[in-house]
């Protein structure tokens, strides 16, 4: 038996197990990766995205579905109608606003704020988007004026800096892009809404 033979021999089996152990690392590597990426995709939809979208639309629904279907329903809140100054809010409807401000939408954006807060880390973006700026400094401001009204100045009832209206499709995006990568992450298929039908 020649040297190639003795080597062929030896050297064969020893390649093939260093291939099989290279296979083998670079597959856990990869399973390790996609299981990172899986985890924090989810973190974002638990402890961010999610929350936000649900925190919306709860704030959303009680603002314009139950208080402004009670109290000056298709007449603006503090804006009367021009020429028609008698339509300034009651004594009535200001208290109303200022308890539902306190009992109802406070507290949901209380919640907003803090998952933002904290959850910065858990963000899509590098730096905070300029809607999420607005809001938190649209419920700062709010907090202020709770004081206020506390103290017995009623002569503000909203901040100047508004409510982000886009704050609800920011997080909606965010959000659906989310659930796709995480389906994706999983192996798993997309529902559509047809297959939800049909459940």
């Amino acid at each position: 038996m020649g040297d190639l033979d003795v080597w062929a021999k030896i050297g064969i089996p020893i390649l093939l197990a260093l291939a099989t152990f290279v296979a083998t690392y670079l597959n856990g590597l990869r399973l390790t990766q996609r299981k990172e990426q899986l985890d924090l995709v989810e973190r974002q939809l638990r402890d961010l995205y999610g929350p936000l979208v649900a925190l919306c639309t709860a704030n959303e629904m009680a603002y314009h579905q139950a208080f402004r279907k009670l109290y000056r329903p298709g007449i603006p809140m503090w804006d009367a109608p021009r020429g028609d100054p008698e339509r300034q809010p009651t004594k009535e409807e200001v208290s109303a606003f200022h308890l539902w401000t306190k009992e109802v939408f406070m507290p949901l954006n209380r919640e907003i704020f803090e998952r933002v807060v904290h959850h910065t880390d858990l963000l899509i973006e590098t730096e905070l988007p300029q809607c999420l700026l607005d809001l938190l400094a649209h419920i700062s401001a709010y907090e202020g004026l709770l004081k206020e009204w506390e103290d017995g100045n009623l002569s503000h009832h909203t901040p100047v800096i508004r409510f982000p209206g886009e704050l609800k499709e920011y997080a909606s995006t965010h959000y659906r892009c989310l659930k796709k990568e995480q389906t994706r992450l999983q192996g798993r298929k997309p529902k559509t809404s047809a297959s939800l039908t049909r459940a």
